[in-house]
């Protein structure tokens, strides 16, 4: 049984409910002879991934949706083995290179380089191309895409490559020249508070148009995390006419529980269980950023000015540091290591300063 998230995904780019503008243009392009490389970019949530699938469904047909998933594995320069995933079908390929970290350039010279140089498997295909998906392209090391560039134009003719990122200046100039750039922005509240209704009338439960508007603006027009929450709320609640605000999810009460944490003791010991409650983010795999930008904006609600700059200071700080490093849980402890030092000062002035008054 596959949530609502997936099992009412559009794939088609007839299907597609909103930006029409930019609709048309996918369809215009899936038309034509001449297909570039593709840079989608724009926050999570705002349909990317789907606006890809349904661009590759236009040029090749449905064979695109009969997939297979490969793990692959390769031995680095210093023996050590190292595995990856790989989801294709006839006509494309998709893989996340930035999750080898630092190996992801290897990942770019073999794997990419030997789907550039094969040929289509269908010789009646409109387009005797293959197109390879990099998903989260802005992860990418600097040597992966300058590894990237070469690729890109010296087999033009045997492959297309589609990137996919959230943000557009991680991704080097020279990779950014040579790709249509599409920014793919999220719905706006009406909208998905429309998607909310439809899905709602397709599971056959009334949902009530304040709850759906509040949801919107909950998940700041995150058309996934929406019905995420939509679902997560239909399925504890039985009647959503009583409901006025979506639940939390259970990842939001984990923070929640963090930031609690923070303000209660500033303590190694207490440092030790928050670094548990991280491990358990992270293994679920909730974005590092995300968990320090949720903490930060939890801890901001019962702070002064002074606070909360010092807050976001440090956010900003150590997120820099945590794209620039590889384990992310010890940036992240040290992110809550410093906001527990700097709270603890605040807390200790603030006593003195009502003693000689």
């Amino acid at each position: 049984m596959s949530l609502w998230a997936d099992k009412y995904r559009p794939t088609t780019l007839d299907q597609l409910t909103y930006h029409k503008g930019l609709t048309r243009q996918l369809k215009q392009m899936a038309a034509s002879e001449n297909i570039p490389h593709m840079l989608f970019y724009g926050p999570s949530g705002a349909g990317k991934k789907t606006r890809i699938t349904a661009i590759l469904r236009e040029i090749f047909g449905p064979g695109v949706e009969k997939l297979k998933v490969d793990e692959r594995q390769f031995a680095t320069t210093s023996r050590k083995k190292m595995v990856f995933t790989i989801v294709s079908s006839n006509y494309h390929l998709e893989l996340n290179p930035s999750d080898l970290g630092m190996y992801d350039r290897v990942i770019v010279q073999d794997v990419i380089k030997g789907v550039a140089q094969s040929k289509q498997l269908d010789a009646n295909a409109k387009h005797q191309f293959k197109v390879v998906i990099i998903d989260q392209a802005d992860e990418l090391t600097r040597e992966a895409q300058a590894a990237l560039r070469r690729t890109m134009e010296k087999h033009t003719s045997t492959m297309r490559l589609i990137l996919c990122c959230n943000s557009l200046s991680k991704i080097i100039a020279p990779v950014r020249s040579r790709c249509l750039l599409i920014r793919v922005a999220r719905p706006s509240e009406r909208e998905v508070s429309t998607a909310l209704q439809t899905i709602a009338q397709l599971e056959k439960f009334i949902l009530p148009t304040q709850l759906a508007q509040n949801i919107a603006k909950h998940t700041q027009c995150n058309l996934r995390a929406s019905l995420l929450a939509l679902e997560s709320t239909a399925v504890r609640r039985t009647n959503l006419e009583e409901v006025q605000k979506p639940d939390r999810v259970d990842w939001e009460l984990v923070i929640s529980k963090i930031a609690r944490m923070i303000l209660d003791e500033q303590t190694p010991a207490k440092l030790l269980d928050i670094r548990k409650e991280l491990y358990s983010l992270i293994t679920h795999c909730i974005q590092p950023s995300l968990v320090m930008k949720n903490i930060s904006f939890e801890l901001a609600k019962s702070m002064d000015d002074k606070m909360r700059r010092i807050i976001f200071e440090k956010a900003a700080f150590h997120e820099h540091r945590m794209r620039k490093g590889q384990k992310h849980i010890f940036h992240l402890e040290a992110f809550v290591a410093s906001i527990m030092h700097e709270y603890k000062m605040y807390v200790n002035n603030n006593n003195n300063n009502n003693l000689f008054k």
